[in-house]
């Protein structure tokens, strides 16, 4: 690594000579420290640090196992199983080892916890203080941990149950009854799955976490090749083998609105009745034996929406505002962004209203004793969303509203990265450097590679949550809007004296062959991968709708066409710019440039704080009266009008300064 900085800052030196070539650096070296931004946990709070995650996530499995086997270690206050035992005082050391370490991030109250019991297990405790002291541990860390990324579908019953039957009945037995050739050779013994007793005290995030990191302690190992949703699957598959279908019916389930998916996969069956959610032996045994249920229940974007609303307002209710706040932000991220522009085309007023409260809500959720009003706004936002379910699913798109709703989408987020890399084409091309307009190339198409496997991977091998993908956004825009901050001012003082021609020959093109080429490969990647792995999202939102409508195949026609002519207008756009643009004077075109550039910088500069705030990283402040222009990238918050004032207030301080220097 050092070499490396010796390196870099011995290439820095060299790149400085030109004003041209410090533009450069600072794509480069922006690139570079996106990279690193995104490693580092400065940028998210703590709690949100993969290592901080991993550690609470094994306590809590810990905690958990300890309430589940506990039973089976002591019998009315006497050992009945010595190796049980000293497994229950094993993971108990291992909990107050972790909750050391992370010392400085949970409350103290936490290693108290643990500490207590630790000593209720070597004083033989009663199985109910055990499991009272147990949970409390994970009700603790429940309450400070992000919302859970769920997959949206598990895998075929079929699937799973051979999945498990490969990797799991060496061990578990093909049934999953604790039988498998090797679990008599085990101490302890396998995990008999169609126990009852103990599949009532079993939550199926710990089975998940058992499935995914193993077992501290024990012969069960970590199942890492296994991707998440497989995971996910055999945690189900696992927890539904010692329940049994009823003749419950599951018609009223599809509008039951108290089954939360993130509350039924924390809390075990045992808790789940207790907590009086709407949860009765006879639902609990029929959603246990067939979670495919759940996962058709949760499968709209607006039925997800609901649901964390309803979880975030119970955790304001129990005082867990952070875990509020996660879930209202996952409630427009993961739920209601994914319709907004199948809705849009219906009702942008009511689009507009619903965007408004659920951004709001928030704020409300960061002060105690807010009880009346919080539930005053979720009940108005839990209307709207009603009215725009039944608006979605009782009509369809029409053909035209379709067709133009697949056309906006593309022009909308690919205009402003098409007139980056055209701006960017047109540079090279004006300072007779053709040769150099490969990179540009590369980037954006690069870019477009890149952000279609991140949404492969994101269906297929790993969850990627809404706050992510507005994080990955939100900064992707803010620094290209630095980057074209600086190129538009750079490129405003090269439009007067007398020697600027002078400058661009012998400047420009010499340092272009220092290597800093890349650079502009860098800023074509940044500007379009934001906008590729979105587009997508949304262009799978409205084929969805397409192919459930009665005239499916006239809907997705009517798709493609719209987003055809979404790329030929784009295209027109493109051929327009290069052709005019490389006829004009080079000073006048710089002069054109530089102000297209800032006009660039502020739209960016205002979708990238508008991202940050949905994903919870930057505070909403309303601004007093609507002022947004969507394809402004205005935003009525006072941190997005803000930020965008100081870019025109900077860029016309330098120009008047240059021009006073002339």
């Amino acid at each position: 690594m050092n070499t490396f900085l010796s390196s870099f800052t011995l290439w820095r030196q060299q790149l400085t000579s030109s004003v041209f070539n410090r533009c450069l650096l600072v794509v480069i070296a922006s690139v570079f420290s996106t990279s690193l931004w995104a490693q580092s946990p400065a940028v998210t709070p703590q709690e949100t640090s993969p290592d901080f995650l991993k550690q609470t996530r094994q306590i809590l499995q810990l905690a958990e196992y300890i309430g589940v086997d506990y039973s089976e270690a002591v019998t009315e206050g006497s050992i009945s199983n010595p190796d049980e035992f000293a497994e229950m005082q094993q993971f108990a050391g291992i909990i107050i080892e972790k909750t050391n370490l992370l010392a400085n991030d949970v409350p103290n109250s936490l290693t108290a916890d643990a500490l207590q019991l630790q000593q209720a297990i070597a004083d033989k405790s009663s199985l109910d203080v055990i499991q009272g002291l147990s949970q409390k541990i994970r009700n603790q860390l429940l309450s400070q941990s992000p919302a859970l990324v769920l997959p949206t579908q598990l895998l075929a019953k079929e699937n799973v149950k051979q999945l498990f039957i490969e990797n799991c009945s060496t061990c578990h037995g093909d049934l999953g009854l604790g039988d498998g050739p090797l679990a008599k050779s085990l101490s302890p013994e396998p995990t008999n799955f169609t126990d009852q007793e103990r599949a009532l005290n079993r939550s199926l995030l710990g089975l998940y976490d058992a499935i995914s990191d193993g077992l501290d302690g024990s012969a069960m190992r970590a199942f890492s090749e296994l991707n998440d949703q497989q995971r996910w699957s055999l945690a189900f598959y696992v927890g539904s083998l010692a329940f049994e279908p009823t003749a419950t019916t599951t018609k009223h389930i599809e509008n039951d609105t108290n089954i939360e998916l993130q509350q039924w996969v924390n809390s075990n069956p045992t808790q789940l009745i207790q907590q009086n959610v709407g949860i009765d032996k006879a639902k609990l045994s029929l959603l246990r034996s067939q979670p495919e249920l759940l996962f058709q229940h949760a499968d709209s974007p607006i039925s997800v929406a609901r649901t964390n609303l309803q979880a975030a307002v119970k955790a304001y209710q129990a005082n867990e505002f952070s875990q509020a706040q996660t879930l209202a932000v996952s409630a427009y991220l993961d739920g209601f962004e994914l319709i907004e522009n199948n809705l849009d085309a219906h009702d942008s007023g009511l689009r507009k209203s619903i965007e408004s409260q659920l951004l709001n809500f928030r704020n409300i959720l960061k002060t105690a004793g807010q009880d009346g009003q919080v539930n005053q706004q979720l009940t108005s936002i839990l209307a709207q969303l009603d009215q725009a379910d039944t608006l979605l699913t009782g009509q369809s798109l029409s053909n035209n509203a379709m067709f133009s709703a697949a056309l906006i989408i593309l022009l909308r987020e690919g205009l402003e990265a098409l007139l980056v890399i055209i701006a960017l084409m047109t540079v090279l091309i004006k300072t007779e450097r053709q040769d150099a307009i490969k990179f540009v190339h590369f980037g954006w198409i690069s870019a477009l590679a890149a952000g279609v496997l991140t949404w492969w991977a994101a269906d297929n091998l790993i969850s990627i949550s809404g706050a992510s993908r507005e994080l990955m956004e939100g900064g992707a825009a803010l620094l290209a809007a630095l980057v074209l901050f600086y190129v538009g001012y750079w490129m405003h003082s090269k439009t007067q004296g007398s020697k600027w021609q002078s400058y661009i020959k012998n400047n420009v093109d010499r340092h272009l062959n220092t290597g800093t080429l890349w650079g502009l490969t860098g800023l074509a990647f940044i500007s379009v991968y934001r906008e590729v792995f979105e587009t997508i999202l949304f262009y799978q939102s409205l084929l969805t709708q397409a192919i459930g409508s009665a005239s499916s195949n006239e809907q997705v026609s009517y798709l493609v066409y719209g987003l055809f002519s979404g790329i030929a207008v784009l295209a027109v756009i493109a051929w327009l710019m290069v052709r005019y643009s490389v006829k004009l004077p080079l000073a006048r075109f710089f002069a054109v440039s530089s102000y297209f550039m800032l006009i660039l910088a502020f739209i960016l500069a205002g979708k990238g704080i508008s991202a940050l705030q949905e994903a919870a990283v930057i505070s909403l402040t309303p601004f007093p009266i609507d002022v947004s222009i969507s394809w402004l990238g205005i935003a009525s918050t006072w941190q997005g009008l803000i930020t965008q004032m100081v870019i025109v207030v900077l860029f016309s301080f330098l120009v008047i300064r240059n021009r006073d220097a002339k």
